[in-house]
């Protein structure tokens, strides 16, 4: 049993999952994502009329888990990769600051100036008996 599948389901009281808080035009909303085996079939979000975002909470069997965050800009030649960053988990859940285990990052797009901030946090989630 990996780390994770023990972390989730260790006395059945609650799993974890990232909330990545971003920003961008005035505007904060979180994203949540649980756990998946299944990583390429986790949508992006979109994120005003330009950008979009994906937090990805890779739980693969018999492989580390890891939390990937995508962010891509939606060109009229089609949508292109502008960030990405991966973090081991559980090493993420033992770096909580005031960001959380990724701190404040700042994503730039640069034909039309746009900003994308975000942090990403570890959080637990009830999970039903």
């Amino acid at each position: 049993m990996s780390c994770l599948t023990g972390l989730l389901f260790a006395s059945g009281a609650s799993a974890a999952q990232v909330m990545c808080h971003v920003s961008y035009g005035g505007e904060t909303r979180t994203i949540a994502a649980q756990p998946s085996s299944d990583p390429y079939r986790i949508a992006p979000q979109a994120i005003g009329s330009l950008l979009m975002f994906r937090v990805v909470f890779e739980a693969l069997p018999g492989a580390p888990a890891a939390v990937k965050i995508y962010s891509y800009v939606d060109r009229d030649e089609g949508i292109a990769l502008i960030h990405q960053a991966s973090y081991a988990h559980p090493a993420a859940t033992r770096s909580q600051g005031e960001f959380g285990f990724t701190g404040q990052q700042a994503v730039y797009e640069p034909l039309r100036d746009g900003e994308l901030q975000y942090w990403c946090e570890i959080s637990s989630t009830k999970v039903k008996s």
